[in-house]
């Protein structure tokens, strides 16, 4: 992680200005080629699936990788298998297959949000349990019967209210 940030950093500052530069201010980024206009334009690494082909290679050029990219230039069965995954990994950190891989990132996201929900759980218990004062006695079962029978006597509603839904010869719902 620490390099990945250090070479974020460095990218970001040898980034010019759009339209002050040319092809030849920013053919190399340190020790770096550029080979093309990358994602935005910037001369910058990046590993898309979308945008497969970053602006620079990913690794400086060194004495080992100007050989084997001028053994590229000729007949490629000539190169063995380590050589081609050698200019491979000097073009690009990882393959399509390496940065499509699931992380498993999502078991620690889930984790952290059973644990808010629980402590929100039992946040809402204390809360009920040592601040809330207790429900008044006019929320009881038996006062709210009382509250609806009174109600149904008074006919509290009678045309499309409560009291239209009851039966008052045969003392019953509808």
């Amino acid at each position: 992680m620490a390099n990945y940030i250090l070479r974020r950093a460095l990218l970001d500052a040898v980034r010019v200005p759009a339209g002050t530069r040319s092809v030849s201010e920013l053919a190399k980024v340190g020790n770096r080629e550029w080979v093309g206009f990358g994602y935005n334009g910037q001369p910058n690494y990046v590993d898309r699936t979308d945008f497969p082909m970053p602006a620079v290679r990913f690794q400086p050029d060194t004495p080992d990788i100007k050989v084997l990219r001028q053994k590229e230039k000729g007949d490629w069965k000539k190169l063995t298998l380590e050589e081609k995954k050698a200019l491979y990994r000097a073009s690009f950190c990882q393959t399509f297959a390496e940065f499509q891989a699931p992380t498993g990132e999502w078991k620690g996201a889930f984790g952290w949000a059973l644990v808010i929900g629980s402590l929100s759980v039992w946040i809402y218990f204390g809360m009920k349990l040592f601040v809330y004062s207790p429900l008044p006695e006019s929320l009881s079962e038996e006062r709210q019967k009382a509250q609806l029978k009174r109600m149904l006597d008074l006919k509290v509603n009678p045309v499309d209210g409560l009291a239209s839904n009851w039966d008052y010869e045969n003392n019953r719902w509808k």
